[in-house]
């Protein structure tokens, strides 16, 4: 994958000013962007799938112009064909998870049957086993079955890439290590290019191959997973080591 992402765009509300000012370019299949609340990483991939227009700049993924100020290009959200799963995941809590799941994959305005399944939507409701649910609403799912479920609706519109904002933050911290390595899996199975923004350095190592940190609206840093983890690892280990002085 080739994503180049150099935008600009200021924000102001009555108690703030914000300058998001991101200049990233990778290679990377998997991409974190980890960082702090408000560093500006939910902007960054809002402006990616077309829900948020930069001031300047512009955004190129895999030879695919999506966004160039300069040039006028500016692809709607639809256009992009990128799937966006959002924090909270974004399910219609009127609709069943069958209809959830379909709802990318039927024209116009009405909402799908309960009755209707095509098969982009069946593939995926068989790879997160989902059947037993399917007339079951959001509100009387798990943790796990909602992202799961939100997932397969992202998936069964053949995405090119696939956005994750702090996908696994709404689990409880067993579902969340489980769901990660799950995640991890479908990630390299599918061999789609992902996007995933965290503040969780957890999920950069095991989510990403390329982790990017972000503070204050800018890119402050590139490292490995590997190197975070050390990293991580070495700060547990320095604060081990000052709990002990200060026992004593």
């Amino acid at each position: 994958m080739a994503v180049s992402i150099h935008i600009q765009r200021s924000l102001s509300s009555a108690t703030r000013q914000f300058e998001l000012n991101i200049q990233l370019d990778s290679q990377a299949q998997r991409i974190a962007l980890f960082g702090p609340s408000g560093s500006g990483k939910t902007l960054t991939i809002q402006a990616v799938s077309g829900l948020m227009t930069p001031d300047q700049g512009s955004i190129v993924v895999n030879d695919t112009l999506l966004f160039c100020s300069q040039k006028g290009v500016n692809l709607s959200p639809q256009q992009r064909h990128l799937a966006y799963l959002l924090q909270d995941y974004g399910l219609f809590p009127h609709l069943t998870v069958a209809q959830n799941i379909s709802f990318g994959l039927r024209k116009g305005w009405l909402n799908p049957s309960k009755k209707w399944v095509p098969a982009q939507a069946k593939k995926w409701i068989d790879a997160f086993e989902l059947t037993p649910i399917l007339g079951n609403y959001p509100g009387e799912i798990s943790g796990g079955q909602k992202q799961r479920t939100a997932l397969a609706r992202a998936l069964a519109v053949n995405p090119s890439m696939l956005l994750l904002d702090e996908p696994l933050a709404a689990l409880d911290i067993n579902l969340r290590v489980k769901m990660r390595q799950e995640l991890s899996a479908l990630q390299k199975r599918l061999g789609i290019p992902s996007i995933i923004i965290t503040h969780d350095p957890e999920d950069a190592i095991v989510l990403a191959d390329e982790v990017y940190r972000i503070a204050d609206g800018r890119i402050v840093g590139r490292c490995t997973p590997a190197e975070l983890n050390h990293e991580i690892q070495r700060s547990s280990e320095q604060l081990l080591v000052d709990l002990q002085k200060t026992s004593h």
